[in-house]
């Protein structure tokens, strides 16, 4: 199957001090995205894996497809992150000097192009000093980037034509 993208569902890779967004057609490594967020001030790493699941709403999906404004995704995902570091406090339990950020780093990398089942299609790593902060950080992000990220996705049916797939915003 022999898939073509439109030039602006390019791959991309932005850094924001620490943190990175990216966007790739490759497959994504799990152990690779957390090791970019390690650092050895952080008590805590959260995860949140998007996996491709194999139904929706009663049908069977077969696979999906992704397709972004690569360039104002990416410009998106990288506000999104600078918001995260600036909105996520410190949690009261644990107070800090000010020098110490509440978020130490974040990765978000998204797939393009078509995800199987059970292959992940968004990874968010959040590393923090302390878990509640990459918690809220790392469900922030994610809500963050499903509602205003320049992403669709599109669904496959089994017993479905292809061609009466229809693009849906990345929301669900």
């Amino acid at each position: 199957m022999t898939t073509s993208y439109p030039s602006t569902s390019v791959e991309a890779r932005e850094e924001v001090g620490k943190s990175v967004c990216v966007l790739s057609y490759k497959s994504l490594e799990i152990d690779e995205i957390i090791r970019s967020v390690s650092d050895g001030g952080a008590g805590a790493t959260a995860l949140f894996i998007g996996t491709t699941r194999n139904s929706y709403q009663g049908k069977v999906v077969t696979r999906l497809e992704y397709q972004a404004y690569s360039k104002l995704a990416m410009k998106t995902m990288t506000d999104i992150i600078r918001t995260a570091h600036q909105s996520v406090t410190r949690s009261t339990h644990h107070p800090a000097p000010a020098a110490v950020p509440s978020i130490i780093s974040c990765a978000v990398h998204h797939r393009l192009g078509t995800v199987p089942v059970g292959e992940p299609s968004i990874v968010i790593a959040v590393s923090s000093p302390h878990r509640k902060e990459a918690f809220v950080a790392c469900e922030q992000i994610l809500e963050d980037v499903k509602q205003k990220a320049q992403i669709w996705k599109r669904e496959y049916y089994e017993g479905e034509e292809e061609e009466k797939a229809e693009w849906k915003a990345n929301s669900g």
